[in-house]
């Protein structure tokens, strides 16, 4: 007898399967998978034509590909009714209206988490919710069986609930990988299994919601995963768009903080971090000033306490070696 459970379905002889759509079959292959991509874009205008073309050449193609305009001020939106045409697949959402912090700046919008906002509504936008819901930046690339590669890792792990691949960015000439740490996975390229994205529904409108995200699926009871032999390439350095490199280690220090990170994992982290860039320092003073003026932390204790079990001084050997890409 087949028993359907949260997480998958078990009492059947063979290979893992997935959850069940509503009102369907099991399904068991990549090829069987409804799945929709969802980029939040402001000011894309020069990279969405490069992924386009990437989507385009996917062994599998999305059921639907929504593009949701961020309030941008160059061509995104004509590029994103452009595509539309050209592909009936592609869909132009307009996002919510911005505060007057958020429609600022883009650093500003970025440390409200606009990109979270723009992907939670192309997310509402999907009636009904396929099997697996895919964030894909706007400035990223990535081969042509990338999309079909994360949607087989589903079909071969029933509790894996997000899976993205391997961070490529441009370093010296050369595409260098940018390892992770834990069950990271990057948030410019990663897949959502419905159920486990109806877990951790609603994203935080904060830095770092796709960090948080993580930790609350791992208590749901779903795994993580990032896939080192599907690759993709980030053709806009990480923080970028955030303003001086000071800043934007500032800003991750006051994240740091609002997780719950350890003292001592957030000294290592900085000095590792440091060593090739200075200005990782004011990851420290992003976190110390955060603690003095008693900022806001996270308002669920498991979410803090499970990172700061991942932050012990036992593992910080494994952490190091992980960031090294030495796992």
């Amino acid at each position: 007898m087949v028993r359907h459970t949260a997480r998958g379905v078990t009492g059947v002889e063979g290979p893992p399967y997935l959850v069940a759509p509503a009102g369907g079959d099991v399904v068991s292959s990549a090829a069987r998978l409804s799945y929709a991509l969802v980029t939040p874009a402001r000011d894309e205008a020069e990279h969405l034509p490069r992924l386009a073309r990437a989507v385009a050449a996917q062994t599998v193609l999305p059921d639907v590909w929504v593009i949701v305009d961020d309030g941008s001020a160059d061509s995104t939106r004509a590029v994103a009714q452009r595509l539309a045409v050209e592909h009936p697949w592609v869909r132009l959402l307009h996002g919510p209206p911005p505060s007057p912090v958020e429609s600022g700046p883009i650093a500003f919008g970025r440390r409200t988490g606009r990109d979270s906002v723009a992907f939670q509504a192309g997310v509402a936008s999907l009636d009904p919710l396929p099997d697996v819901v895919m964030k894909v930046d706007a400035d990223v690339t990535f081969a042509s069986d990338f999309l079909e590669t994360l949607l087989t890792a589903f079909g071969q792990q029933a509790s894996l609930g997000i899976v993205g691949g391997t961070c490529l960015e441009l370093t010296g000439g050369a595409w260098t990988e940018r390892h992770v740490t834990g069950a990271h996975v990057w948030g410019a390229a990663r897949a959502y299994r419905r159920a486990c994205l109806e877990d951790v529904l609603p994203l935080e409108r904060r830095l770092s919601w796709d960090g948080i995200d993580l930790v609350q699926a791992d208590l749901a009871g779903w795994s993580t995963r990032t896939l080192r032999d599907a690759p993709f390439r980030h053709h806009r350095t990480e923080g970028a768009r955030d303003g001086a490199r000071a800043r934007v280690w500032f800003a991750q220090g006051w994240s740091a903080w609002y997780m719950g990170y350890r003292p001592t994992y957030v000294l290592a982290r900085a000095l590792h971090r440091a060593w090739r860039d200075p200005a990782a320092l004011a990851l420290l003073w992003g976190y110390v000033r955060s603690a003095l003026v008693r900022d806001a932390r996270h308002p669920e204790p498991a979410v803090r306490e499970a990172l700061r079990q991942h932050q012990r001084l036992r593992s910080l050997p494994l952490r190091l070696r992980e960031a090294l890409g030495r796992r």
